[in-house]
């Protein structure tokens, strides 16, 4: 069967089995359930409209807990064993003690903290200056468009993008590498090997990411800011507010909110990079982060118990910003 007709059978019949199920679930509990119980007592019907919302939400609780609860606890369960050819043997926290003791560990968590202290704050702010510029010029929807266009390619795709822009090529042959094109025409000796020298690499690999995580701040903040009350601004305007004050002392606290939920946003992917690194150094020259080093435990050293233990560490970085963030935004919709 061709693959594109397979897909659609399998959206159609997962598609299907749904309504079934919502149709029958309903028809149930309205045409057997309630008359097995007296119909027409209220108490009866009122505990039928308290099942009614529990049967709607059976399949979306199931496939969270086939899908994230079980992954979860049985993460937690290989992170605390050690596997043989015999079967799995309890060994507590003694993954953890040698994932501790790992030095790419520790270079995978200061790498992440790098990260994060330098993607989250960049992307945010450039997304919030593109919001802010191209709302002010009369192609600015382009704009947008052009800045919002690499969210459309893979993590994978941008990288391979940018693993040419940093190409490096013998000096007696033309660089298809744009930053050393540019840097042996303004006087540069020799073409380097960037994503190989440690520190700037990392920064170099960022480059991506906020590339990418700029148009998705943008489109967001630029959302926020159309939805300033205009009064707000007129009366800024006549109170004497330069363009700077107007920017930094009422717009930007009205959108505090949205800053906010962009940043941990972004601070979440960040926490789980994992496509960039891995296409483009492969976690070589100093460049882990904890998703490659977890990758490397789990599938490459087949090392399942200490491979949990690190998707553990990761889970708790990412679950009290995830929690923080969906708090943060039923406050702003109440």
């Amino acid at each position: 069967m061709h693959p594109a007709l397979q897909g659609l059978l399998t959206i159609t019949s997962v598609v299907a089995v749904c309504l079934s199920y919502y149709y029958l679930s309903n028809w149930f509990l309205d045409n057997v359930f309630l008359p097995a119980r007296g119909k027409y007592s209220n108490r009866n019907i009122n505990l039928a409209n308290q099942i009614r919302p529990w049967l709607f939400m059976f399949p979306a609780l199931l496939i969270l807990l086939v899908y994230l609860a079980y992954p979860v606890l049985e993460t937690l369960r290989l992170s605390l064993t050690e596997r043989h050819a015999y079967g799995d043997e309890w060994v507590g926290l003694a993954n953890y003690a040698q994932m501790i003791k790992d030095q790419k560990f520790w270079e995978a968590v200061s790498n992440n903290m790098m990260w994060l202290a330098i993607v989250p704050a960049l992307s945010t702010g450039f997304g919030l200056l593109a919001a802010h510029l191209t709302d002010r010029i009369g192609w600015g929807n382009a704009a947008k468009s052009i800045i919002f266009m690499p969210m459309a390619i893979s993590f994978v795709g941008a990288a391979v993008i940018w693993k040419l822009v940093y190409d490096a090529r013998p000096i007696d042959q033309d660089q298809i590498g744009l930053l050393n094109a540019l840097y042996l025409f303004f006087g540069g000796d020799a073409p380097q090997t960037w994503i190989t020298k440690p520190f700037w690499n990392n920064l170099l690999l960022m480059v991506v990411l906020i590339w990418i995580q700029t148009g998705f701040a943008m489109v967001i903040l630029s959302a926020a800011l159309r939805n300033i009350p205009e009064e707000t601004i007129e009366a800024a305007i006549l109170d004497g507010s330069n363009p700077w004050q107007l920017f930094f002392r009422i717009k930007v606290p009205q959108i505090k909110g949205t800053i906010l939920v962009v940043w941990t946003t972004i601070t979440i992917t960040v926490l789980k990079v994992f496509d960039i690194v891995f296409a483009m150094t492969n976690g070589h020259w100093n460049t882990q982060v904890l998703a490659n080093y977890m990758f490397d435990k789990l599938f490459r050293a087949n090392d399942w118990g200490v491979g949990s233990a690190s998707v553990m560490v990761l889970m708790l970085l990412v679950t009290p910003i995830l929690v923080w963030n969906v708090n943060n935004a039923r406050k702003e919709s109440q």
